[in-house]
């Protein structure tokens, strides 16, 4: 019989590890790798796992998907966090499972959490295990692999990319837990509106638990609980520590941050720097971030801004923390202070938007190479003008694929640098920028 000791032991556990799924058809999310004929859940029923890395945002299931495989393949499970995990606990780790290989079981899973975090020669030590098969490696990552796991380990390695979990994934994993959860569903609690739980938890199902529990125990009539969009947003801003506390706040204020920048307040732009100074953030996490948003939201307005936010990077791999925050401000109060354009970010969408929509157009004939005599006898490279045979080095002829003769994928934006570029295209190309 379900009692109040039971119920009180009960909420001392977090909803999201209650609800945490034994299985993969409790796994909600992510249908791409472990849905029903899914390249992951096939792997998986074969019981021929590689070692791989999952790369998404927080709170998107990695952990637990990689419980749900060792459980599915009763499988010993080690887990890692790169947080306060060193080499002596990597090397302590692997003597462990080399041990069981003595009794013909098969070989262990080793996950490590946030694997980014490793530093290089943390990651050395796992190169032989992983080679020689007496571990299969699960790394998690809400980073681009790419950067920041070493090019041997991750040759060794699948990548597979989760996605942030959609509206009727959110919703799913909500009513389970009023449905199943051992306290919640004791509980008299009504959802009639859903719309800020679910923009508030932001595709993050950890986020989206912690919320509902959240307005749980600040719940203190004896009536039922009611859901509404307001009363989320009200607790929300009242706690927003409190629902933010598994380190998933980072995503917002770096959003802050970029945004400050982008709105060209240097005041805010550092204060959030401070905040991810204080909080202990990787100073290239940030570093990288100040490189997209040069070219992305200044682009060429300033393109001096990509010059500086490439130094800084540079700079700030060289040193790391405490030093770094000064380069990083200044690079962040530059970029405040740049005037903005994302004409060549805008340019490249809706170049990419035409490829889409027209496929593979071919090349024209008069732009294509023509190294044999047999293409230049079928007009490869025939009636090319050569630019800097003509007039300040232009001549007007057609570049695009036929069907695309005369479409504009580049607009000038209303800054300095641009304008200048906008005169001379419409002393060039009249009929695609004139007036």
């Amino acid at each position: 019989m379900f009692t109040e000791n039971y119920a009180r032991m009960l909420s001392n556990q977090p909803l999201a590890d209650r609800m945490r799924p034994k299985s993969l058809d409790e796994y909600i999310g992510q249908k791409h790798l472990v849905g029903e004929k899914a390249v992951l859940r096939q792997a998986i029923e074969k019981g021929q796992i590689p070692s791989f890395i999952l790369w998404g945002p927080p709170g998107v299931g990695k952990t637990t998907l990689a419980r749900v495989i060792a459980n599915t393949l009763d499988r010993p499970f080690y887990l890692l966090s790169a947080v306060n995990s060193g080499v002596k606990d990597v090397r302590e780790t692997i003597e462990k499972a080399k041990k069981q290989q003595f009794f013909n079981k098969p070989n262990p899973i080793l996950f490590i959490d946030e694997i980014h975090r490793f530093s290089k020669s943390q990651q050395d030590s796992l190169l032989g295990a992983v080679e020689e098969g007496i571990i299969t490696l699960i790394g998690a990552t809400t980073e681009n692999p790419s950067f920041e796991v070493i090019s041997p380990l991750l040759s060794r390695c699948q990548v597979y990319i989760l996605k942030s979990l959609q509206k009727e994934e959110l919703l799913k994993l909500l009513n389970r837990a009023l449905d199943e959860d051992s306290v919640f569903k004791q509980a008299k609690i009504v959802i009639k509106e859903d719309e800020a739980i679910l923009r508030y938890s932001g595709g993050d199902g950890r986020k989206l638990l912690n919320i509902l529990e959240l307005l749980y125990r600040a719940h203190h009539d004896t009536k039922k609980l009611i859901i509404t969009n307001k009363l989320v947003t009200e607790r929300l801003q009242e706690n927003m520590a409190v629902y933010d506390k598994n380190g998933e706040q980072h995503y917002d204020i770096i959003s802050a941050f970029i945004k400050s920048i982008r709105g060209s307040d240097p005041n805010a732009a550092v204060y959030w720097l401070a905040r991810m100074v204080e909080g202990g953030e990787d100073p290239k996490f940030i570093a990288r971030r100040l490189l997209i948003l040069a070219s992305e939201d200044i682009g060429l307005a300033n393109p001096n801004a990509l010059l500086l936010a490439n130094a800084g990077f540079e700079a700030v791999t060289k040193i790391g923390w405490p030093e770094s925050r000064i380069i990083l401000s200044e690079v962040a109060v530059y970029l405040a202070n740049c005037p903005k354009s994302n004409s060549a970010y805008m340019a490249i969408n809706e170049a990419q938007q035409s490829v889409q929509s027209t496929g593979d157009l071919p090349v024209p004939l008069h732009l294509r190479n023509a190294p044999t005599k047999l293409m230049k006898e079928i007009g490869y490279g025939k009636e090319y003008k050569y630019a800097h045979d003509y007039e300040q080095n232009f001549t007007d002829q057609n570049y695009l694929p036929d069907e695309l003769k005369g479409k504009r994928l580049y607009t000038p934006q209303d800054n300095p640098h641009e304008q200048k570029f906008l005169e001379r295209l419409r002393k060039l190309w009249s009929k695609r920028y004139g007036y």
